[in-house]
């Protein structure tokens, strides 16, 4: 039984109603506007208007409180600094809840939760994770880009050196082969100086003439 009971437990246990309040809280701040079911629209506008009333006593104390049960310091930053200020002459009625439609999956009824009072949307200031990320996205990129360009650098200072090895490994087998034709060339001069020289040393044998009135006569003798 519910027992004067007021608050509507959403079909969820303790943890995770407070969880659903604190998102919706959290995105209210930070969007002034949000659409959502009734009855999670008519306890979330409960919870913010406790926070609020919390945000404008203005003390260390209230911050502190507000980081505690929000989670989050630049939301709760927002809700101290630019919110509560509007609402500081105001003793209540800090949120509105709207009726909106009927949601054609399951037919719950939607509404909209919205703030009382317009509120500027938040600096891009204010978002310094975001600012911090893309800084060290950046810092990472050109990290890389460095380390590729060194290691193009040292690639191509180690085929520099490598090429005048290579230069000189092939110049060698031609020098080689050049000194080898020679060899042989000198070679064959000194076998052709040689063989020209045993022909004159060997005597040459005279043949014996022929034709003539001798020559004639030798073959009739020998019948040739």
């Amino acid at each position: 039984m519910r027992h004067r009971r007021q608050k509507r437990r959403l079909g969820l246990v303790r943890e995770h109603r407070i969880a659903l309040l604190r998102n919706l809280a959290i995105g209210l701040i930070e969007k002034g506007r949000i659409r959502t079911t009734y009855p999670r629209a008519k306890e979330a506008s409960r919870f913010v208007d406790k926070l609020i009333t919390l945000a404008k006593k203005k003390t260390l104390h209230a911050r502190r409180q507000l980081i505690a049960r929000l989670r989050s310091p630049l939301a709760s930053k927002r809700l101290f600094d630019q919110i509560a200020p509007l609402f500081q002459e105001q003793a209540g009625g800090f949120t509105r809840v709207l009726h909106y439609d009927i949601r054609p999956g399951d037919g719950a009824e939607m509404a909209i939760l919205e703030l009382t009072k317009i509120v500027e949307p938040p600096k891009a200031e204010e978002s310094e994770k975001d600012a911090k990320k893309k800084a060290k996205k950046k810092a990472r990129k050109e990290a890389k880009k460095e380390a590729k360009e060194k290691a193009a650098k040292e690639a191509k200072e180690a085929k520099e050196e490598k090429a005048p090895k290579k230069s000189e490994a092939k110049s060698k087998p031609e020098k080689e082969t050049a000194k080898a034709k020679e060899d042989a060339s000198r070679q064959e001069a000194e076998s052709k100086g040689k063989d020209k020289d045993k022909k004159a040393d060997v005597p040459q044998q005279e043949e014996p003439k022929k034709g003539g009135f001798l020559g004639g006569l030798r073959k009739f003798l020998t019948g040739d």
